[in-house]
C-alpha cells in the first residue's frame, strides 16, 4: 500500500485537486471519500463531476438517494453516499458493484462496503487541517496505476 499526504489551505485548493484528477479517470474507476462530518467529501466530489460534465448541472449530495449518475463523456459517473446504507447487499441491488467495473465511482463513507470495495480503488482520506478552511488529504492506493495518473497533480 502506498500512502501520500499533502495539505489543502482551502476549499478552492480541494476542488482544483479534484478538477486535476479527473481527466485521469475512465472506466472501472473508484474514489473512495472517507473523513468526518464536514470534511470535504461531497465538495471533492461535486468539483470532480462538474469538471467532466460536458453542460454543467448541479451536483447534489446524495445522502438521501444513495445514488446519483452524471452522464461523462468517457464514462458514466456515479457519486454515492453511503452514510445511510443499513446493509452492503443493497449497494449489489442498486447496480453499485456493476458501476465498479463500467464508470467512475465516488464512494462517500466507503466504510459502509464492507468487502465489496474495489482492490483497485484509490482512497481519499480528508480531514480538518490546521485552519477552518484546510484540509488534510491522505491519498492511498495498492493498483500501481494510480503513481502514474497522480504524478505531477499532488503538488500543485
Amino acid at each position: 500500500m502506498t500512502a501520500r499526504a499533502i495539505a489543502l489551505v482551502s476549499p478552492a485548493e480541494t476542488c482544483s485537486l479534484a478538477r486535476r484528477l479527473a481527466p485521469r479517470l475512465g472506466p472501472g474507476d473508484t474514489l473512495l471519500l472517507s473523513g468526518g462530518v464536514g470534511a470535504g467529501k461531497t465538495h471533492f466530489a461535486r468539483c470532480l463531476i462538474q469538471s467532466i460534465l460536458s453542460v454543467p448541472e448541479d451536483v447534489p449530495s446524495p445522502t438521501y438517494t444513495l445514488v446519483q449518475t452524471y452522464p461523462g463523456p468517457r464514462a458514466e459517473i456515479w457519486h454515492a453516499d453511503l452514510y445511510r446504507l443499513t446493509d452492503p447487499m443493497e449497494l449489489v441491488e442498486l447496480g453499485l458493484t456493476e458501476a465498479f467495473v463500467t464508470a467512475i465511482c465516488l464512494v462517500e463513507w466507503p466504510d459502509r462496503l464492507a468487502d465489496l470495495a474495489p482492490a483497485s480503488a484509490l482512497s481519499l482520506d480528508l480531514a480538518h487541517g490546521d485552519t477552518d478552511e484546510a484540509r488534510r488529504l491522505t491519498l492511498r492506493w495498492s493498483d500501481p496505476r494510480w503513481a502514474t495518473r497522480l504524478e505531477g497533480i499532488l503538488d500543485g
